[in-house]
Formats: structure tokens, sequence, C-alpha cells
């Protein structure tokens, strides 16, 4: 598979959140391959397959990686998908299910593609790309920079809580750290190997110190793994958000029913003024 195009859909994550926890189907990013599959062709068979093969995986495992060769051996597909470390299985049935749902519009007929989710990482193409490290970074943000600028004790919390990330390999792949308000979480493909994954993991720490600074979020995916990390408190989350979302529609709705009320009472003292004139 040639190259992933990646699309960055910005709308979709304006805002890093203030926790690991927030909605799983929360779009990151998603790549598309330029050429496309033939329509009818035994490639196009093993992607369907494959893709089906994925989604039922999905509901009993957090992990799983296939290789279809159902109408040809030829032209097989490969692919994979990932959910994070903390989801149940029927969180991670329905990422799965709503990556692949958005990847059939982003990327349709695409021979190959990518797509993340907060919750899942999803990825086929005509490439043996499985058990392959991969470092390249192919999304990163930063947050906004900590109030007052320079801050020791947020910087000194963020670097622990990164390196909590980095300090054990027999932990797994997936991996939280924290230190004071300062938390941080990653993940490697679960088709890496230890070497690879604490590779790909030292790889997005060091983006997101080189990258964010003071800032008190970032986010770091690469190829085979992701790193982030958030500060507690520090700035509003997605749930004050609703909050003030709600507060603005239920004033517009009361603006809306006072306005309504002038109109009957004027419609209703015109009415009164023309019958006194007969």
């Amino acid at each position: 598979m040639t190259k992933l195009l990646l699309i960055f859909l910005f709308a979709c994550v304006a805002s890093l959140s203030a926790s690991a926890s927030d909605g799983y189907t929360d779009f990151v990013y998603a790549g598309c391959s330029q050429p496309k599959c033939t329509p009818g062709s035994p490639y196009q068979f093993n992607v369907e397959s494959l893709l089906a093969s994925l989604a039922n995986a999905a509901a009993y495992s957090s992990y799983a990686n296939f290789t279809s060769t159902a109408a040809a051996s030829s032209s097989p597909a490969y692919g994979l998908f990932q959910c994070r470390g903390d989801l149940p299985f029927s969180d991670c049935h329905s990422c799965v299910r709503s990556a692949l749902s958005q990847l059939s519009s982003l990327c349709p007929s695409a021979a190959g593609a990518a797509i993340q989710f907060r919750g899942c990482f999803l990825r086929y193409g005509n490439d043996s790309f499985l058990g392959k490290a991969d470092t390249s970074v192919l999304y990163k943000k930063c947050g906004p920079p900590v109030g007052g600028g320079y801050n020791s004790d947020m910087l000194g919390m963020r670097d622990a809580a990164l390196a909590d990330l980095t300090s054990d390999s027999a932990r797994g792949s997936y991996r939280i750290g924290a230190a004071g308000y300062v938390q941080a979480v990653a993940q490697c493909v679960g088709d890496q190997s230890a070497k690879h994954c604490e590779d790909c993991l030292a790889a997005a720490v060091a983006e997101l110190r080189a990258a964010c600074g003071f800032a008190v979020a970032g986010d770091a995916y690469l190829g085979k793994c992701f790193a982030r990390y958030w500060s507690n408190g520090v700035y509003t989350s997605k749930t004050d958000h609703d909050d003030e979302a709600g507060k603005t529609l239920a004033i517009i709705i009361g603006l809306i029913a006072g306005v309504a009320l002038i109109i009957v009472l004027l419609s209703f003292l015109r009415k009164a003024g023309n019958y006194g004139k007969y």
C-alpha cells in the first residue's frame, strides 16, 4: 500500500479533553491511500471480509489482527484494531464499529486506510505492516499554556507523569502515569514487540516534551503507539461546555417566549381598541 495521506478534521478535536475517559468515539485523525479498490476485484472482496472479521472480533477482544485471502491468496488484505486498555468489550465493540462507519465515509473504496478515535485505532491495507515498528508522528496537539507562564511545579509533575509511561516494560502495552495533579496515559498497538513498544513510547514522550513546552495538556499519536497527558482542574472540561450550552439555550428559549407573550398582548390590545370604536 502506498503511504497514507493523512486527513485531519480539526473541528472534531478543537480542544484537548481534561481526562482520558472522555468520549471514546471522539475523532483524532484518519488517513487514506490514494489508490482505490477495483470494484468486484478479489482484493476488494478480501478487504470486505477483513473488515467484517475486525468488527466481529471487537465484541470479545481489545486487539486483533487478520490477513484475509478469502477471494485470492495473491491479493491479501491485512488489518488490525486496537482498543484503549481501560475500555470494556462493549465499548470497544461500539468504538470499532463507529470507526468503520466513519472510515467508509472519509475513505470510500480506499485500498488502505487508518482511523484513530480516542478509544480505538483501526488500520488495513495491502502491505504487511503487521508486527513492524513505526514511530512516525501522525498527529500531535498541545493544550493552552499554564496560566502565568513558566511553572516549575507543573513542569516537574508533567515530566514525572510521562516518565511513568516508560519506566517499566513489564507493565504491558497499556500504561498510566500520575504526579500531583498531572496524569498521563499511553499504549502500544498489540502487534509490537516489547522493544518496539518501548522505542515507540519513548519517541512519543520525547515528542510531547519537545513540542508542548509549558502546555497543560498534550497528545502525540505515532504509527504504533500514543501518549497523552493532562492537568486536572486547569481548564474547562467538556461537561462545563455542555452546561454553558444548556444555559445559553435556556436563555434563548426564555427570550423567545417573552417576545411571543408581548406579541399576544399587543394583538389583544389592538383588537380591544378596534372593538371599542364600534
